[in-house]
């Protein structure tokens, strides 16, 4: 079982900013920016290499949620949506989750 699932459970405390019966939002613990929020599906996805055809509404709500946050979170003037997959692409927990980062101007190459 991954930390993510055991935020989703109840069993680990999270910071909470939206959370609906598809998906959840929470403050990352590790930020990397001034917000740094994390939007997960409550459906055990191990990442976006493993979605399956029948996801594709998910996503996308994955997708307008993270919009929602950041502009929750007065990310007016811009924030970068990140999704890793694997190991070899940044992805730290095996479960699919979009990082929503803003605050400040994000430069370009990310790593």
């Amino acid at each position: 079982m991954t930390v993510f699932q055991q935020i989703i459970d109840g069993e680990i405390p999270a910071d909470i900013v939206y959370e609906d019966d598809r998906c959840l939002a929470f403050r990352d613990v590790n930020p990397q920016a001034p917000v740094h929020v994390l939007v997960i599906p409550r459906k055990p996805i191990v990442s976006l290499a493993q979605l399956e055809d029948e996801d594709e509404s998910l996503m996308g709500h994955l997708m307008v949620v993270s919009r929602r946050v950041a502009l929750d979170m007065g990310l007016d003037n811009g924030f970068r949506p990140i999704i890793n997959s694997g190991a070899d692409g940044g992805q730290s927990v095996d479960h699919l989750h979009v990082h929503v980062m803003g605050g400040r101007g994000l430069q370009w190459p990310p790593g």
